[in-house]
């Protein structure tokens, strides 16, 4: 859409919009004093995220008032000029993406918390117990999963797969639990960074035609970079123990195993989805909820003939699947919400295309992308890297590459920065928190900065 600046908004309160043959422009508000409210409200929702430990304030409640405060003002300004579409449009547009993240989100979920009920994770964490591997050995085999998993599984569903493994098997020590959510985090953002459907980020850049399906795994080392360098340095400060033993005996119960072949059979139905009839992801993935629905139906009809005597068996009720949808993380859910609509109204005011443009003019694309990368560890990186796209700068395939690495593992930073990261502080229960995570942070950055350097050097051809 043809941006239009119209004067000082300061200076003048009634604005006076463009037209280009009688058809409404967008108006640039980030001089006028509705856009530096709406920044100003956007930044002091975030404050309170941050403070959510100290405030027990749940995230998702300043972010969802500042969304809603936000394009109400948009809204305002725009009919206060006779224009109407554009607002709705924009925030449909918003709307669609939130759609897309959420339910995603929420099928994954509802299949955590089927295998949880089943189970699944009581037995896995029985087993680990039972091979005598310390808290070390298990902070790198979560890790590890978490790297390779994510490229196909993305990384959100991995990392909430890895965290419950971990909570399973570290819940009588908080610090292994904090640390090994920030690795699962690296880890999970890393491995996704170098596979179109490891991230939303990359599946932007491909499905956009920037760059090739096959390019994408140019990325593959240095995103191990990414993830090894932060987490041989995280290792040391891991202690030797074992998990404690538990006396009481894991059985899984009856399904638990085709629940998790659903589950993988749910994965690769939204990868081919995607790939082949090119469909979003998310329509594999509530059509695979939908396999899970009609299995829960078989096992709640199939309770009483089935199941062993139910006053022996630690199962009491049937298995209910909108009970695990029920105990989906919903706040987790809302703030993405919140998150969305707020930078989607900052990126209608104008902020988004006026940072990347001053980025990308001033700074030249190499210092433009790894400064994305930073930012979309305060910021979301889906509107950054779409802001990115938006305005197309003539770059390099090298330096396409290097800002979607930069975007994908970028968010590791802090824990807001990455989905992977919000939805862990939700799952964990307040185990792996904000700051929990940000002491590691100048760790993170080495990684990242190391990534940087080994992708100019081994990817120096395509620049």
């Amino acid at each position: 859409m043809k941006r239009i600046v119209i004067g000082s908004f300061l200076l003048f309160p009634t604005l006076l919009a463009a037209n280009s043959g009688d058809t409404p422009q967008w108006l640039d508000l980030t001089t006028h004093w509705a856009g530096i409210a709406a920044l100003l409200i956007f930044i002091s929702a975030y404050i309170l995220v941050i403070a959510e430990e100290f405030l027990d304030l749940r995230k998702s409640k300043p972010v969802i008032l500042a969304a809603g405060i936000i394009w109400s003002i948009i809204a305002y300004i725009y009919a206060d000029n006779n224009f109407t579409d554009e607002v709705e449009t924009a925030i449909r547009h918003n709307l669609l993406e939130y759609a897309e993240l959420m339910l995603f989100l929420l099928v994954a979920m509802t299949y955590i918390n089927s295998m949880k009920e089943r189970g699944v994770f009581d037995s896995l964490r029985a087993w680990l117990v039972a091979k005598h591997f310390d808290y070390r050995q298990l902070f790198w085999m979560t890790g590890l999963l978490a790297f390779f998993i994510s490229p196909i599984a993305d990384n959100l569903t991995t990392a909430l797969l890895m965290c419950a493994v971990v909570i399973s098997v570290g819940h009588g020590n908080s610090k292994f639990v904090s640390i090994a959510c920030v690795n699962i985090v690296v880890a999970a953002n890393a491995g996704g960074a170098f596979s179109p459907f490891g991230d939303i980020t990359t599946l932007m850049v491909w499905q956009k035609g920037v760059i090739e399906f096959q390019t994408f795994f140019s990325l593959a080392i240095p995103s191990m970079v990414n993830y090894l360098l932060p987490a041989m340095i995280m290792s040391y400060f891991i202690p030797r123990q074992k998990p404690a033993a538990t006396q009481s005996t894991a059985t899984m119960k009856r399904g638990a195993k085709r629940v998790v072949i659903l589950f993988l059979i749910t994965i690769s139905m939204a990868v081919s989805f995607h790939n082949f009839l090119h469909l979003p992801p998310v329509i594999g993935m509530l059509t695979g909820l939908s396999l899970l629905q009609l299995f829960g139906f078989y096992l709640k009809k199939s309770h009483a003939r089935l199941d062993a005597d139910i006053s022996l068996n630690s199962e009491t009720k049937p298995f209910d699947i909108f009970s695990r949808v029920a105990e989906a993380e919903w706040d987790t859910l809302l703030f993405f919400y919140g998150v969305i609509l707020c930078v989607g109204g900052l990126g209608f005011i104008g902020y988004l295309s006026l940072v990347s443009e001053l980025m990308y003019q001033q700074w030249g694309p190499t210092y433009a992308n790894v400064a994305v990368g930073i930012i979309s560890a305060i910021v979301d990186n889906i509107p950054v890297m779409f802001a990115v796209l938006t305005m197309m700068p003539q770059m390099s395939q090298g330096q396409w590459l290097l800002v979607t690495l930069t975007a994908g593992v970028g968010g590791s930073l802090l824990s807001i920065g990455s989905a992977a990261g919000v939805a862990l502080m939700g799952a964990s229960r307040g185990k792996y928190t904000f700051f929990s995570h940000l002491k590691w942070t100048p760790v993170i950055a080495l990684g990242y900065f190391a990534s940087i350097v080994t992708h100019m050097w081994l990817n120096s051809h395509y620049f």
